[in-house]
């Protein structure tokens, strides 16, 4: 369950900010970056940041702008927009 009280544009500004450039690619492995990271950053259990990354998807701060079901586009970048 993730806590209302999260300001989730600031914790997408906050993945943003630590990810390189380009960074992260593909989408399996684009959500594990972004998870260990707020793992590594934030000091959520691995379920609580794959949640969060999960709902920073659905609410629109995270998208993958490849598509998951064709394998030479499954490898694209994500769009990180803090202001969703």
């Amino acid at each position: 369950m993730i806590p209302e009280d999260i300001d989730l544009r600031q914790l997408t500004a906050d993945l943003k900010s630590k990810l390189g450039p380009g960074e992260p690619v593909g989408y399996l492995r684009g959500k594990s970056t972004m998870r260990d990271l707020l793992v590594d950053l934030k000091g959520y259990s691995q379920q609580e940041a794959e949640e969060l990354i999960d709902t920073l998807e659905l609410q629109g701060f995270l998208r993958f702008l490849g598509d998951t079901s064709e394998r030479s586009v499954a490898d694209a970048q994500w769009d990180i927009t803090p202001h969703a």
